[in-house]
């Protein structure tokens, strides 16, 4: 028998196991679905464990409330913060409050992904036992647009767990391309320019070849197929999730819609996004991905892509979605003639980025230069204003806006 303490024995009068459940509840707070039972296994789990420094802590923990690759970034953000015990409360403020602007000479640094939602969840919690309940308030109706305009030009990366959640229901309510495009096949009309004669010489034998009724036909209106290549690298991640709600309800009302997701390989989750419920959808995508928040390898899974897949679901005019910030990880060696393979064998390509937010954005990095020149349109992906212009754009068939030759202008 081991004689270290065990958890209901530290911190004087059982504190840990408190501490335990308060973070747990701020887990819950920040987006990740932890209920009573989990509390009891990470109690359970870190006694059992016999920890012995902070890492192994950690790592307990990790394994019981962390159930999606896409939870680490946020329990990390949490532990971090929570487990401090000197200026726990001043950094939430810090990371609440406003940014002041960069001293001269010194680099302005990025806010974290997933620290807002962070601290607001662990400041909520601490103002729900100290402060009374304010009274309600009626919400003037401009105050309701401010903040739904407010909504629409926050970054995904940067928006709140309540945040997250209103985003998800105005992707839902998004109003969806009108984008049918006139195929070869054709159908049968009930007037029109164009005769049927198969159809009007059946009509003719009915009646004994004495009347000729005529049919008509015209070429039919379909929706382009949509294939979508988006990355789920670390720096890609909290974009994704937001971007995969957007497909999921594309793939409700469109029949052919194709989504892939890559990293280090290319994976198929076409089948899992035809589930009905969106987080459940999501769930599955999570469970059939092994590289999630990983590294890129954007050439060898295009070429993949390209090799197994292109010729089953780019046909018919289809249009292709890559979703990327194009930084390579293996060199751009391949990554011209793969994207050149790819732009040939679709009516369309349409390179999404999330970097294109700054406004000092320049296509300097090796990958984005050489894919550059093989997309049709280069647009930021990053909020709900962003999502729902290409929700526009897909209804046309050429944007000026977005001509990704003038990226490649403004470095050479």
């Amino acid at each position: 028998m081991s004689d270290r303490p065990s958890v209901a024995e530290t911190g004087g009068q059982g504190r840990l196991a408190e501490n335990i459940a308060h973070f747990a509840r701020a887990l819950r707070a920040a987006g990740l679905p932890v209920g009573p039972g989990s509390v009891l296994d990470a109690v359970a789990a870190v006694e059992a464990a016999r920890v012995g420094d902070r890492s192994d802590f950690y790592w307990s923990l990790h394994a019981v409330f962390v159930k999606k690759h896409e939870h680490s970034e946020i329990f990390q953000q949490a532990f971090r913060i929570f487990w401090r015990r000197k200026g726990m409360i001043e950094k939430i403020i810090a990371s609440m409050s406003p940014r002041s602007p960069a001293a001269p000479g010194q680099e302005e640094k990025k806010p974290e992904a997933g620290a807002l939602r962070v601290a607001e969840a662990l400041l909520q919690s601490g103002r729900e036992e100290d402060e009374p309940r304010q009274q309600d308030m009626e919400v003037s109706a401009r105050l309701t647009v401010s903040e739904r305009e407010v909504l629409q030009g926050k970054d995904f990366a940067q928006m709140t767990a309540a945040e997250i959640a209103r985003a998800q229901r105005a992707i839902t309510d998004l109003k969806l391309p009108d984008d049918e495009v006139r195929t070869r096949r054709m159908v049968a009309a009930v007037r029109g320019r164009r005769i049927d004669p198969r159809r009007s010489f059946r009509r003719s034998l009915r009646g004994g070849g004495a009347v000729i009724e005529l049919a008509f036909h015209e070429r039919a209106l379909r929706h382009p197929p949509i294939v979508a290549l988006c990355d789920i690298s670390g720096s890609m991640s909290d974009y994704t999730r937001l971007f995969l709600h957007f497909l999921h309800t594309l793939t409700e009302q469109r029949r052919r819609v194709h989504t892939f997701l890559f990293g280090t390989r290319l994976t198929n989750v076409t089948r899992s996004l035809k589930s009905r419920d969106p987080d459940e959808a999501l769930a599955r995508c999570s469970a059939q991905v092994q590289d999630w928040s990983g590294g890129t390898r954007i050439g060898t899974c295009l070429h993949q892509f390209n090799r197994e897949w292109s010729r089953r679901v780019l046909g018919q005019g289809a249009v292709v979605l890559l979703f990327t910030d194009g930084l390579e990880r293996d060199g751009s060696a391949g990554l011209p003639r793969e994207m050149e393979r790819l732009h040939h064998s679709c009516r369309r390509l349409v390179w999404l980025n999330p970097l294109l937010r700054f406004d000092g954005f320049e296509a300097k990095a090796q990958g984005i230069r050489a894919m550059l020149p093989h997309v049709d349109e280069f647009r930021p992906i990053h909020n709900l204003a962003s999502m729902e212009a290409l929700a526009l754009a897909l209804a046309e068939d050429e944007s000026g806006e977005a001509d990704p030759r003038k990226w490649l202008k403004r470095v050479g």
